[in-house]
């Protein structure tokens, strides 16, 4: 399995069209089998199974030292470390042939008609200034709804169904994303995830969507269609905010919509601060206080896990994607603002056709 694994990576890097072909070909059938399977357990199989994974290991060391003492000690070393090497192999193929591969497929944006470029200051502002309207919006609904911008525990129940729906809905306009999705699923002891300062993980050996239940609600119903666009695929950072976004504003949920544009106005705006720092802060400091709440109680949130350990996962985390090919590493998540700006231009171009069509 160690060297399929080497050999599939090699393939994938190397010969051209592999990743794609793998993609659209062999990937679904994992989806479908594996991820079907533990699509049908309630809980995050991926977390049941690293909380079983360690006393399992102490116990198979532990069982063979034993073992040794009245026998041949040289022999059941030997029987750990092949068993070490047996899980390593499987973990390495397991990773490869449900994850590994994608990162070389043909990416999201290229099923696209939009002009990927570098954009002015001027154009990014006008983005952010969409966004702003269409987050006031929203949130105006939800508060004459509601009266407030907490989802409550209900709604919270509805969002891992409600982003499989919208994943489905965005499905029926972008052929390459229509796919049967599982529900993603809440990590239970969501302290890990939020101490490395993630807000979900994809777990390719189980083809599960994760996300971080204790994060601001906000953010969970992006993140879910985040993590469920990795599931079908689409690995590259910026393609799976991309993604969720789009599915988020395009969903018939309010929340959803909410969580979609609160998210693409926080990477736009944190773009335009570092070059229009006065007029990025204006847009900011110009929402409705209820949206401006929701910001600090997210902001309060992830500095309670400051530390090393946040430090050193995001360093693990950029080489993990730089390893991948993500050659901006984390930086490749704020690469979707490129993304949000060519959908803009497209946007606002088919706008002006159709009035000066009429």
């Amino acid at each position: 399995m160690l060297a399929a694994a080497l050999i599939l990576q090699l393939l994938a890097r190397f010969v051209p069209g592999f990743g794609q072909w793998y993609a659209v070909t062999v990937y679904p059938a994992l989806v479908l089998a594996v991820g079907g399977i533990f699509g049908l357990v309630p809980f995050s199989a991926a977390e049941v199974g690293l909380y079983l994974l360690v006393p399992m290991t102490l116990w198979y060391g532990g069982f063979h030292i034993h073992k040794g003492r009245s026998g041949s000690m040289r022999k059941e070393l030997g029987a750990i470390g092949s068993g070490a090497f047996c899980l390593i192999g499987f973990l390495a193929f397991s990773y490869t042939a449900c994850c590994g591969i994608n990162y070389y497929r043909q990416p999201f944006s290229s099923y696209l008609d939009l002009e990927v470029r570098d954009s002015s200051a001027e154009e990014l502002e006008a983005l952010c200034c969409f966004l702003k309207e269409q987050l006031e919006e929203t949130a105006r609904e939800i508060l004459k709804e509601r009266g407030t911008l907490d989802p409550g525990i209900q709604t919270r129940k509805n969002f891992p169904k409600q982003a499989r729906a919208d994943m489905k809905k965005l499905g029926k306009s972008y052929p390459q994303l229509d796919a049967p999705y599982p529900v993603p699923k809440p990590v239970f002891i969501s302290e890990i995830l939020s101490i490395q300062s993630l807000s979900g993980v994809y777990a390719p050996f189980t083809i599960e969507a994760n996300y971080n239940r204790h994060m601001t609600a906000y953010n969970i119903p992006h993140t879910a269609c985040h993590e469920l666009s990795h599931l079908n695929g689409f690995m590259r950072e910026e393609e799976a905010n991309f993604i969720g976004y789009l599915a988020c504003v395009g969903s018939d949920s309010l929340y959803s919509r909410y969580s979609g544009y609160a998210t693409g106005f926080v990477y736009a705006n944190n773009a335009l601060f570092s070059q229009k720092p006065e007029q990025a802060f204006m847009l900011y400091s110009g929402l409705p206080e209820a949206v401006l709440e929701d910001f600090r109680e997210n902001n309060a949130f992830w500095k309670r896990y400051e530390g090393r350990i946040s430090e050193a996962s995001a360093k693990i985390n950029d080489t993990y994607l730089k390893a991948n090919s993500q050659t901006e590493g984390v930086k490749s998540y704020g690469q979707v603002v490129d993304l949000l700006l060519a959908y803009y231009r497209a946007d606002m171009g088919q706008e002006a056709e159709e009035v000066a069509a009429d």
